[in-house]
């Protein structure tokens, strides 16, 4: 059991969000179906303190970044660490805000589970080099279980999950799955939070236990998006359709693009009935890393264009969208750049996995949205979404959002021709349900933007 002062000290101010844990943490670790999660612990640093935590090495202190945060400011420290919890913590998932300031040769930044010992646990670990590693430590033995390629930025926030359930040890980053493998280790054991030849600052710890129940909880606290972004779009969009260099017949079914796809502007056509079915094929269907750029899509173009990991869609227009325009599917980074959609009785992208999807110097009219976030979805994420440098006319909203989830949308250089709501919020639900619809306007937390961001003309 956690300690009383523990309890007390915690608790309290846990009360409020421990119907959100839940999702969050699942959300993050990305579950095929949701699980029902009891939350042990949380703490957010807002009491300005470390009282509940156990110091080994370092400089330990609460600042303020935003928000009331933990740093290690040391970076010299070859070994500094705060655990928390207890020592019989068996199977379950931890969180938390993660910022590298600065690393050292051999420097790396991490978040630990199953703590056995101030030197026996496993971590998943931010390196210099955009790399990052779950790892299984025993002493002076470090045992990589897995890794992955993704950008690693000092002075970026991103979000860490350990999910430790039996001998299976998973670790995510912003809601994506990095590694996932088995060790015997650690069988039971607390949690850390951890920096070696670097300096880093830690927010919004949470555990919890898991189990099954549908994803209705109340608002959770948005992570922040990942900074990986497109260059910004320096000119205003175009709102003249162009004109087709030739036509592609469609008559094998859906194209499959992997690396760089081409189009020179001819107009790609036909699939599906011009109609709202979900069940429609894509023209096109991009793999992880795929790139497709200077395509016009006639109409019926079928529910569009799929992203089956991260994406980037570049001067692609579509003349009638059917279903949606494009459904981002796998991934935790898509960019759009350029372009331009119309006749979207619904939405023109539809967002089903995790991750942030970025556009820029898009062109949208005679639409009801320009974006959303699923929000019934067989698998429930946290989802964010940065426009900037867009232009719609005649449409419902600019985006929807899960605010329960933890959704973010940021808006820069928006320019509305007639009233559309800029950002609706929506309380996300199970598969099968309807999402509702309780409120629209900027909030700084999930809809963000000013005044100064929005022209209406």
């Amino acid at each position: 059991m956690i300690s009383a002062l523990l309890d007390r000290r915690r608790w309290r101010r846990w009360s409020t969000v421990t119907g959100a844990v839940a999702v969050l943490v699942v959300g993050a670790i990305g579950f095929s179906h949701t699980a029902q999660a009891a939350a042990l612990f949380g703490d957010d640093f807002e009491d300005g303190d470390t009282g509940g935590w156990s110091k080994s090495g370092g400089t330990w202190a609460v600042t303020a970044d935003g928000s009331q945060t933990v740093r290690q400011s040391n970076a010299g420290s070859e070994n500094a660490r705060l655990f928390a919890g207890t020592t019989s913590w068996t199977s379950y998932a931890v969180q938390a805000r993660v910022k590298p300031l600065s690393f050292g040769s051999g420097g790396q930044v991490g978040l630990l589970a199953r703590a056995a010992g101030s030197t026996t646990f496993y971590r998943l670990a931010l390196l210099p080099g955009n790399q990052v590693q779950l790892q299984a430590v025993k002493g002076s033995t470090v045992t990589v279980l897995g890794g992955a390629s993704r950008t690693v930025a000092t002075g970026s926030w991103y979000t860490l999950a350990i999910e430790v359930n039996g001998s299976t040890v998973r670790g995510t980053v912003d809601g994506s799955q990095a590694a996932q493998g088995t060790s015997s280790v650690s069988g039971t054991g607390r949690i850390g939070l951890q920096t070696v030849y670097a300096s880093a600052a830690f927010d919004d710890v949470s555990v919890t236990t898991s189990g099954t129940t549908p994803p209705t909880a109340s608002p959770t606290t948005p992570n922040n998006p990942p900074t990986t972004t497109p260059p910004p779009t320096t000119t205003p969009p175009s709102t003249t359709w162009p004109t087709p260099t030739g036509n592609a017949p469609v008559n094998n079914g859906t194209i499959q693009v992997t690396g760089t796809f081409d189009g020179g502007m001819r107009r790609y056509c036909c699939i599906g009935d011009g109609g709202q079915g979900e069940s429609q094929d894509p023209v096109f269907e991009l793999a992880a890393g795929a790139t497709i750029q200077n395509v016009i899509l006639g109409a019926p173009a079928g529910d569009g264009i799929h992203c089956e990991g991260n994406c980037t869609i570049r001067n692609v227009w579509w003349e009638d969208v059917g279903e949606d325009a494009a459904t981002f599917r796998g991934g935790t980074t898509y960019n759009v750049i350029g372009g331009g959609a119309r006749s979207a009785s619904d939405k023109v992208f539809q967002h089903n996995g995790s991750g942030t999807v970025h556009i820029s110097g898009f062109y949208a009219e005679n639409i009801g949205k320009l974006y959303r976030a699923c929000g019934n979805c067989s698998s429930s994420y946290q989802r964010h979404v940065v426009m900037d440098n867009v232009t719609v006319r005649n449409a419902d909203a600019i985006a929807g959002i899960n605010t329960n989830w933890g959704d973010t949308a940021r808006f820069t250089r928006i320019t509305i021709y007639g009233d559309a709501t800029v950002c609706q919020k929506y309380r996300g639900v199970s598969s099968g349900n309807e999402p509702e619809l309780i409120g629209e306007g900027a909030d700084g937390v999930n809809c963000i933007y000013s005044s100064s961001d929005i022209t209406y003309r």
